[in-house]
């Protein structure tokens, strides 16, 4: 397979129709926002060196915006390993299942995962209500603190929506997933489809 179907195919859904058109618009939204927050992340602080000790001059506003991307970057990441079906796992119990039980299971813990990451969702927007109104700004930027926090709700929406998708997927295959593209299993039998 060429290099351009495998970085094509990383960004197609495991579902079908609109929900798989939004897991994958989803995919590439998350792809684009980690790569730019980390090149972003790398060039101001290299800049930022090399200002410092070629020009003695630092730039002010350097760990503002490393904070900035630092949150995205966070928050981008956690829809990124629900996707991937890479977040922790303790599953000595599930491991110990029949495939009939793992599979309840499965939806069970992604129904439940997801309403969890909705309700954070909810209370990271009350949150932010809270700092908007307090009326602060970054001390170089001057950029209201509350933006910096918008990424917040965005990625736990963007993670309830992929654990939403996962217990869709579970509950209308036969295979268990952990994810939309990825089957439960360990290292030899863990398949990214």
């Amino acid at each position: 397979m060429s290099e351009n179907n495998t970085r094509t195919n990383e960004h197609q859904s495991g579902l079908s129709g609109p929900l798989g058109l939004l897991d994958s618009a989803i995919s590439r939204v998350e792809a684009f926002a980690l790569a730019a927050g980390v090149l972003l992340m790398a060039a101001n602080t290299v800049a930022n060196v090399v200002g410092r000790f070629v020009f003695q001059y630092s730039l002010f506003f350097t760990e503002e915006l490393n904070r900035i991307i630092i949150v995205l970057i966070t928050f981008a990441g956690l829809g990124y390993a629900a996707r991937h079906g890479r977040h922790i796992r303790m599953s000595a119990i599930f491991d110990s299942l029949p495939a009939p039980s793992r599979k309840i299971l499965m939806i069970a813990i992604a129904a439940v995962t997801a309403l969890m990451m909705f309700a954070l969702a909810y209370f990271s927007v009350r949150y932010i209500g809270k700092v908007a109104s307090s009326g602060r700004v970054l001390p170089a930027l001057q950029i209201p603190v509350w933006l910096i926090y918008v990424w917040v709700p965005v990625g736990f929406l963007v993670t309830g929506t992929q654990y939403l998708l996962t217990a869709v997927k579970n509950f209308t295959e036969k295979d268990v997933y952990l994810s939309t593209t990825v089957l439960e299993g360990y290292d030899d039998t863990e398949t990214e489809i």
